[in-house]
């Protein structure tokens, strides 16, 4: 067994490396491109960015530049060139919707419409998979500074495209208020990303459908019992029915806010409480209406032996997911609980926007 780091080793290296602020190579054959994260991006850094001469230029998704009417010649994304003067704030603020509204003016922004964008489109997916907003400050380089994680283009984009293996790490008895008679199973992915959870009420046979429920971790809702969501409510009641029917099996995912990650769905909050519905706020950060993977509850599910559900939802994204990689669902069963005044505006969104069966 080797112990130089595989491609997923140093995908896993280079979310850490951008999180703190380091810059991590893109390779395709003899191009090499350095990408920074703006988020994490210090005036340090920036500096040392310009002393390696060439133009660097700043990637941001279409949704972005859509706000910043900016053009995405590229289809997906837009490659947007830096003004003579700009400098960590002006970068921050093309970045980060936050002060959009006070100083909507950021431009005008000029695109680039020569020479690939394949490697700039891969610095965003890198970026999203950190949980990082998808804004990148990328230079064409001939060499390698010394010390930078290299990520091959190709083996990232089948590692991305493919998603990480689940491996089952532990489970064990845990009696909760809706079941006693439940176990916590514990997996961890293969790219060192976070491990996800399933909850088993009772024993639920392997050769039937299994009553099951796909969850996305939500912090706000089911830790502190956010009034903005229907979240806790959705996880206390599907676990009460599961209880209440003696076998089920929860699928806790952690893809915080969507699969955008804790901090960007406050940022989410932020603009929505400028008056943005929660798919507008998405767009203004760069971000997709939903960013979730729902291939990772057909992993665990597989893992665990079921290979058709009884589906507690009402987004028929997730029953489609399910029978696109091999998890029949027998039957929609409906999850409306938990609306309030605080949240009937994002209930409806939701329903109007992305489809949800409310």
């Amino acid at each position: 067994m080797s112990l130089i780091p595989d491609n997923s080793d140093r995908l896993a290296r280079a979310r850490a490396d951008l999180r703190i602020g380091l810059p991590v190579i893109l390779r395709d054959q003899d191009r090499l491109l350095l990408m920074l994260s703006v988020e994490t991006l210090s005036a340090d850094r920036l500096q040392g960015l310009a002393l390696l001469g060439g133009t660097p230029h700043l990637a941001i998704t279409d949704r972005r530049a859509g706000t910043l009417k900016a053009r995405a010649y590229d289809g997906d994304l837009a490659r947007v060139t830096l003004p003579a003067d700009a400098d960590l704030s002006w970068l921050n603020a093309v970045a980060d919707p936050a002060d959009d509204l006070r100083a909507p003016m950021k431009g005008p922004l000029i695109a680039l419409r020569e020479g690939p964008a394949d490697l700039d489109r891969l610095s965003l997916r890198v970026l999203k998979s950190a949980h990082l907003l998808p804004a990148s400050l990328n230079l064409a380089v001939a060499t390698v500074p010394e010390g930078l994680t290299v990520l091959n283009a190709a083996a990232t984009r089948e590692i991305l495209d493919a998603g990480s293996p689940q491996n089952p790490v532990i489970s064990a008895r845990v009696p909760i208020l809706a079941a006693e008679n439940s176990r916590l199973h514990v997996f961890r992915p293969e790219d060192g990303g976070e491990e996800h959870y399933a909850v088993e009420i009772g024993r639920p046979p392997r050769d039937q459908p299994v009553l099951a429920r796909l969850h996305s971790a939500c912090f706000t809702g089911d830790v502190l019992g956010s009034l903005k969501c229907d979240c806790g409510p959705q996880l206390r009641g599907a676990l009460a029915q599961m209880g209440a029917e003696g076998a089920g099996v929860l699928l806790y995912l952690n893809q915080e806010g969507r699969g955008i990650g804790l901090a960007n769905k406050m940022r989410a909050y932020s603009l929505q409480d400028q008056g943005f519905d929660t798919v507008e706020a998405n767009h203004r950060l760069g971000f997709e209406d939903d960013e979730r993977d729902f291939r990772l509850g057909a992993a665990l599910l597989k893992e665990m032996g079921f290979s058709s559900v009884r589906l507690l939802t009402n987004n028929p994204a997730k029953i489609a997911m399910m029978e696109k990689v091999g998890i029949a669902v027998t039957e929609r069963v409906p999850l409306r609980v938990g609306e309030n005044p605080h949240n009937a505006h994002y209930l409806a969104t939701k329903a109007k926007k992305s489809g949800h069966l409310l």
